[in-house]
């Protein structure tokens, strides 16, 4: 299991833009699919993204489809998730994770869990 850092979070105002990162220290992340779960305030943890391992799937929750695009780095220690039109809807905490990705949804694989980096969009 790898141990995953998500950083870029930040507060913004609606129709902004954020581009979360995630990394092993260490370690490539083409080893695995990545996926990326945000954790509403008050609501349970939900995946909204995922890239395979081969990045030849990926997978975007209706709600951020167009506006989110999850890639991976060309050295491939990390996954992004670039977000943009940001909604106060999409405020949460945002986490990444080792998952099962296809294109018709992501599932974790371990359920454990890092610190996740807190995205606040608010005008």
């Amino acid at each position: 299991q790898l141990q995953l850092v998500e950083s870029g979070g930040d507060s913004v105002q609606p129709g902004g833009s954020l581009r979360l990162s995630c990394v092993a220290s260490g370690f490539r992340l083409d080893i695995s699919s990545i996926g990326w779960f945000r954790q509403a305030p008050g609501k349970e943890r939900e995946g909204i993204s995922c890239i395979s391992q081969t990045g030849s799937d990926v997978y975007y929750e209706d709600s951020v489809k167009g506006r989110f695009t999850i890639s991976r780095g060309n050295d491939k220690t990390a996954v992004y998730l670039q977000m943009n039109s940001l909604k106060p809807d999409d405020t949460g905490v945002y986490y990444c994770a080792q998952t099962v990705c296809w294109t018709g949804g992501v599932i974790p694989l371990f359920d454990s869990w890092g610190q996740g980096t807190q995205v606040t969009v608010s005008s």
